[in-house]
């Protein structure tokens, strides 16, 4: 069984930085993808990023609304992914997941198999 766990929410002020992360465990995810999405209140679950697996060679995609202010990574021999959030604004607040799929293919939606309990982002001054 798969389990994540995110870290690295918080307030912060606009302008601000906050780097995501998200351990698993339960299975190697080197070859898989893994994604990150955001949910505020009120709204759907939104696609962040993603960054594919070794077959992938580690293709990363954004979201228009992130694109230039997001960097998504990951470390193998951690079993976690990052998600680095720059010049953030009031409109990144929301709760992150981390999500994973037992497919390898990159989706923009949320059907993935595997998520974590997320991490509030608040982005306020």
């Amino acid at each position: 069984q798969v389990q994540l766990a995110e870290s690295g929410g918080g307030l912060v002020q606009p302008g601000g930085s906050l780097r995501l992360s998200c351990a698993a465990s339960g299975r190697t995810l080197s070859a898989y993808v893994l994604a990150w999405f955001r949910q505020a209140p009120g709204k759907e679950r939104e696609f962040v990023a993603a960054i594919g697996g070794s077959w992938s060679g580690g293709r990363t995609y954004y979201a228009d609304s992130v694109k230039g202010r997001a960097t998504i990574s990951r470390d193998n021999a951690k079993n976690t992914v990052y998600l680095q959030m720059n010049s953030l604004k009031p409109e990144d607040t929301a709760v992150y997941y981390c999500a994973t799929r037992d497919n390898v293919g990159i989706l923009t939606t949320p059907n993935y198999d595997y998520w974590g309990q997320g991490t509030q982002v608040t982005v306020s001054s």
